[in-house]
C-alpha cells in the first residue's frame, strides 16, 4: 500500500508542470533561433573571443617571443575551435526566449529588431547598458553611505559605540 502510493505522488510530481521543465515547441525553438541570429548575439560572443585570447596569452606564452609567435599563428585554428561555442550560446539563448515567449511574440519581437529603430537598439544596447550599470553602480554606492551612515547614528542613539 505504501509503495502505491509512493509511486502514485512520484507520477503525480513527475507530471505536475510546475516541476517538469517546458520544453519549447519546435516552432518557437525556430523563432527563437532566428531571433538571437537578428539581434547579432553570436556576433556579440565572438567579439569576445579577441579579449579571451589576450588574457590567456602572457600566462601561456611567458613573455616567451617564440611561443608568441606561435600562439598569434594559432589564431586560425583556435577561432575554428571556437565555433561550436558559438552554435551552443545561439541553442542556448534560444531556448530560454522560447520558454519565456511563444512563438508569435518571437517573430514580433524579431520584427522589431529588424526595423530601423531596433537596428539602432541593437548598435546602442553596448553603450547603453554599460552607461546604465555606471549609473546604477554610483547610486548603489551613494545609497550603502547613506544607509550606513544613518544606522551608524541610530546605534550610537541606541548607546552603542561604533
Amino acid at each position: 500500500m505504501v509503495q502505491r502510493l509512493l509511486i502514485a505522488v512520484c507520477l503525480l510530481l513527475l507530471l505536475s508542470p510546475g516541476v517538469r521543465a517546458q520544453t519549447p515547441s519546435f516552432d518557437a525553438m525556430t523563432a527563437a533561433r532566428s531571433l538571437v541570429i537578428t539581434m547579432k548575439l553570436a556576433d556579440q560572443y565572438k567579439a569576445l573571443l579577441p579579449a579571451i585570447l589576450l588574457g590567456l596569452k602572457p600566462a601561456l606564452t611567458q613573455d616567451r617571443p617564440e611561443l608568441e609567435r606561435d600562439y598569434d599563428a594559432m589564431m586560425p585554428m583556435v577561432a575554428e575551435a571556437f565555433e561550436p561555442y558559438y552554435t551552443s550560446m545561439v541553442d542556448g539563448i534560444a531556448a530560454i526566449y522560447a520558454t519565456n515567449f511563444t512563438a508569435a511574440e518571437l517573430r514580433d519581437i524579431e520584427a522589431f529588431y529588424r526595423q530601423p529603430a531596433g537596428q539602432k537598439m541593437l548598435e546602442k544596447m553596448p553603450a547603453i547598458s554599460q552607461q546604465a550599470l555606471a549609473v546604477g553602480q554610483e547610486i548603489g554606492r551613494k545609497a550603502a553611505d547613506d544607509l550606513r551612515q544613518r544606522l551608524t547614528e541610530a546605534l550610537r542613539q541606541k548607546g552603542h559605540k561604533l
